[in-house]
Parts: C-alpha cells; structure tokens; sequence
C-alpha cells in the first residue's frame, strides 16, 4: 500500500502546477486543492458526488488559505493536520483521473470509494475549523475578501459565497459576523445572490444553525439574512425544509431586539399563505408573538412584523380560538392606537380577519371597544394616514353592517357625518370607499336613511351623478332612489330645481349613461308622489326627455312615469309643452 501511495504521490506532482511556495506544505496543499477542484470539473460521471466533494474542496480551500494569511505556519495542530490534507487530495486526484478516463472497474465500488473520499474531507475541514475555533488563527483574513462587481459571473458569484461560507464555518466570532453583514448586503443589493445561497449546500443550514447561535450578533445577523431569502416564493420551502420554524421562535422568545425584528420578519413572510400557521403554531409561535403585541415597551419595527404574523394565521379556526382565549382581541385593540402606521394597517386588518364570519367574535370586538376605536381613527381632527384611514372604514363595513344594533351604535358615535366628510372632502381612493360604504348604509334601515337625508347626502349623491365610472354613477343613483323614499328626505328633495334638472337631462336616450336610467326614473317616481315634484318636473326644460323614452319603448318604468304626470291636471300642461317642444 506505502509503495502505491509513492506513485500517486508523484502522479500529483505530474499533474498539478509547479508550486511556487516552496517546500512550505500549506502553499503545496493550497495548490494541489486548487488543481483538484480544476479537474474535477471535467468529471462527467457520479455528478451528484463530485459537486458535493467539490463543496467540500473549496471550504477547505478557503480555510487554508485564511491560514496562509494569518500567517501561523508554526501552528502545531495546523502543521498536523496538513501533511493529511495532502494524502488525502492524493487519494481523491487518482479517482477524479479515473473518472475522467472512465478506467474504473465498476460504479457501485467507485460510488462507495468515492463516499469514504467525501467524508474525509468533510473531517479535515471540522478538524480546520476546530483549530480556528480555539482562536489560536487570527482574523486578520476578514479583511481581504473582494466581492464580485455588479453583473459578475455566476462562478464569480459562487466562489465568492463558498469564501463566505467557510469563514461562517471556520472563523472566529468576528470573521463569521463579518461574513454574514457580506452576506447580507449582497443579497439585498443582488437577489441573482439568494439563488446562489440555495444552490451552494450548506448555506442554509449554517444560517439556520446560526439563530441558536449563543452570540446574539451571528443569531441577528442570520435572522436579516434569512429574512431576505424567505421574500422570495421559490425559496420559501428550501427554509422550511431546513427546519427554521423552530429557531425563528425561540430568537423571538430569547433573542435581540433586532434578531426578534429578523425573526418576526421572517415569520411573516412564511405564512403569508396559511401552509406554516400550524408550524408555528406547534412551536409556540402564537403565544410568543401575542406577548410581544400586548408588551408595551416592545419596538413597533417589532410589533408591526409580529402583528404581521399573527393577522396571517388567524385564517386557521382552531389557532383563531386559541387567540380570542388568549385575549387577543383587547391586545390588538389597543394596538390600533399606535402612533406607526404598519401597526395600526395590520392591527385592524387582524381585528376584521377574527370577526369576519364569526358573530360572538364580532360581538367581542364590539364589546371590548372596537368601533369607538375604529371610528377615532376616521376623526377628521387626528391625523391618520390614509391608507390607515381606507381600512379602518373597510373594518367598519365588514364589521357593523351586519347587525342593527352595531348599525344604530355606529350613528349615535356620529359616523354619519365622518361619511360625509370624506364624501366631500377625501382623496379620490378614500371618497369612492365612502360612496360605497355610504350605498350601504342606505340599505341598512329606515333610521340610516332620514339621518342620511339630514345629514346633506342627497345633493352629494347628485353629483356623482356625472362620475366617469360606471359603478359610482350606479352607486349614487341607487342610493338616491332609497332615500327619495323616506317622505322626509322627499320634500327636502324637491326643494333643489337643480337636482330635478340634472336627473331629467341624463334621462335623454343620446347620454351615454344608460346604466343607471331605471334608477333615475324610480327616483322620479317618488318625487311625484307630491304635487310640487309633479310640477317641478313637468315644468323642467328636460321632461320631453321622458316621453322620448317612453315612446322608444326603452322602459316601461317610462311609460308608467308618463302615466303617472299625465294624470288630468297636468294633462293639458303637458302636452302643450311637449308639442311645444316638439
């Protein structure tokens, strides 16, 4: 056996380049890897196996050469371990050859000689790293790494992150810190850099190994880093397959504050589709998160994130119980209090996922103070953001339109009015959100309907009726109708000519908005349930627009309209102004 270790010895020298370091072992075992990992790329059989001996190759590159630079040559342990390294590289160079020429005898012995090869490098570089470990290696090498140029190739790349990768497994407490802030910074700069975490073995599960680290630094640089990869759909599963559930829940329950924000970061990128809720759910994960939400010293770049999760697993019935037990309801309550406004988006939009559908919840929310809170949040005189605006009056349609009572509460607590203003005075997004939510407060009883009159929303109604969009035109017409109907509401109507007016000119056949016409004529319809409307309209510039209709038998709504004005009185009136106009 020595003899034949002779001439693989001297088969090396052959093929690998002179070394220009001398007799020095380190520089010749830096070399001949080198030379390996070169000519393991022309092997075309066991592919699979030689990618991962590759992996191994270059950690131990990278490793010897941090060596190399810390220039501990003397390092008795280093000077050991070397001359191993080499027989070892001797060893894997016969079998590459081999696999090059295909001159091996038979796959399953190769295969299994190929395996003893593997891990005998993958106890050399636990063996460099244990000597690095014991930091007798200083971390001068931390400072030489290049990074790649923008739009460098992938073997740039994944050389580059193999270089990380061996200093988060063989450095030293600062090296590996300072190979996880790289490592964050390109793959914030780059995602071409997140694909290449995942293809480079290893990667993953030393970032996950990482969040148990007992140094809260390398658990908080982890977390951003892992936070980053989680943002992308494709590499969701390689993190779970990974196992990171677990250790994101325990930085959380015992990290930094800033590993918790990675952490809660993280997490919620993961259950944006509920296929994680149980997970974490199984890890405590609920319980950890309702506490950060309900203490109040905690950060909101941390409760915003946290908030973020438990909003995403309230979809699951049982963890949904397990949170209204829990008290979550008050706790995300208060919440919308808070001055941030990530907060506030995703504490309503948790307080509307745990009532939506669910009445005994929905009566809690209620209960614990939820409306007054929402409608604070629609206060003109406090300065909310908008889009915080939008939601909290979408959680006020989902929430109250439901039931009368919550109907009534929403009125005495002056919601009517805030509709208003938003109606009159909101951005574009939030004033059509009003008309909607206003449409439906029509609908809601007898009582919404003569405050709304009260209040002055039919002319505000009148105006959209011009709107571009179809279904704002709609909405209005549509809610007019309804409040023509409270008597009320009625005689105030047919105070204002203008209104008559504009509603007798969009009837003519020529407008293009034909939608909404049946809506205008049951509008008319009402009006003329008093003399002064009849008059009104049959006085209009616009009436011979009814009569049109009518007689292009568009609508039979029309005819009745015509019907309806043609009544003895008017009968006359009328056809001497349509004959007039005609």
């Amino acid at each position: 056996m020595g003899d034949e270790g002779g001439v693989r010895e001297a088969k090396v020298e052959q093929n690998s380049p002179e070394t220009s370091t001398g007799d020095s072992s380190l520089g010749r075992a830096i070399e001949f890897i080198s030379s390996l990992i070169s000519l393991s790329h022309s092997v075309r059989v066991f592919a699979a196996k030689w990618q991962l001996i590759r992996i191994k190759l270059e950690e131990l590159h990278s490793g010897l050469i941090a060596a190399e630079d810390c220039d501990s040559g003397q390092n008795p342990s280093l000077s050991s371990l070397v001359p191993s390294i080499l027989v070892t590289v001797n060893e894997c160079y016969d079998l590459a050859r081999r696999c090059v020429d295909l001159s091996y005898s038979g796959k399953l012995l190769m295969q299994s000689d190929l395996d003893v090869i593997f891990a005998k490098f993958d106890r050399h570089v636990k063996k460099l790293s244990e000597i690095y470990t014991t930091g007798i290696l200083t971390s001068r090498y931390a400072l030489v790494v290049s990074r790649p140029s923008l739009g460098a190739s992938k073997d740039d790349m994944r050389f580059y992150m193999r270089d990380l990768l061996t200093r988060m497994k063989v450095g030293d407490m600062g090296m590996k810190r300072q190979a996880l802030i790289n490592l964050h910074e390109v793959v914030v700069e780059d995602e071409k850099y997140v694909k290449v975490i995942v293809e480079v073995g290893d990667i993953v599960h030393v970032l996950v190994n990482f969040l148990d680290s007992p140094e809260l630094e390398i658990q908080e640089e982890s977390a951003k880093v892992v936070s980053v990869v989680a943002g992308f759909d494709s590499y969701k599963g390689v993190l779970i397959g990974a196992g990171i559930i677990a250790p994101l829940i325990r930085v959380l329950e015992f990290g930094s504050e800033g590993g918790k924000v990675g952490a809660a970061r993280c997490l919620q990128k993961l259950t944006e589709n509920s296929d994680n809720a149980w997970s974490v759910s199984a890890h405590g994960g609920v319980t950890a998160l309702l506490k950060i939400c309900s203490n109040g010293d905690s950060k909101g770049e941390l409760v915003g994130p946290a908030c973020g999760v438990l909003r995403n697993l309230v979809g699951v019935e049982e963890i949904k119980r397990f949170m209204v037990e829990e008290g979550a309801v008050s706790t995300f309550i208060k919440l919308v209090r808070s001055k941030e406004e990530a907060i506030q988006v995703n504490s309503i939009e948790f307080l509307q996922n745990i009532a939506s559908g669910d009445e005994s919840t929905r009566q809690l929310v209620v209960r614990e103070g939820g409306i007054r809170i929402l409608l604070r949040v629609l206060e003109p005189k406090w300065s909310y953001p908008s889009k915080t605006r939008e939601i909290a009056m979408r959680a006020i349609e989902n929430l109250c339109f439901s039931s009368s009572s919550s109907v009534s509460m929403l009125m005495n607590y002056g919601f009517v009015d805030q509709l208003l203003y938003y109606i009159r005075n909101g951005e574009v997004s939030i004033q059509e959100l009003a008309l909607k939510v206003a449409f439906r407060l029509c609908g809601t009883s007898e009582e919404a309907k003569k405050a709304m009159g009260d209040a002055g929303f039919m002319p505000e109604f009148v105006k959209f009726l011009n709107a571009k969009s179809f279904e704002v035109r709609e909405m209005a017409a549509e809610a007019l109708s309804g409040l023509v109907l409270v008597p009320k509401n009625r005689k105030k109507f047919v105070l204002d000519d203008h209104s008559i007016a504009l509603l007798l000119k969009l009837l003519d056949p020529e407008e293009g908005n034909s939608g909404n016409k049946k809506f205008l004529i049951s509008i008319l319809m009402s009006l003329t349930s008093c003399n002064s409307g009849r008059k009104k309209i049959v006085n209009s510039g616009y009436a011979k627009n009814i009569e049109k209709l009518a007689e292009a038998e568009v609508s039979s709504d029309a005819k009745k309209l015509v019907k309806k004005l043609s009544t003895n009185r008017f009968r006359s009136m009328l056809s001497g102004i349509w004959h007039h106009h005609s």
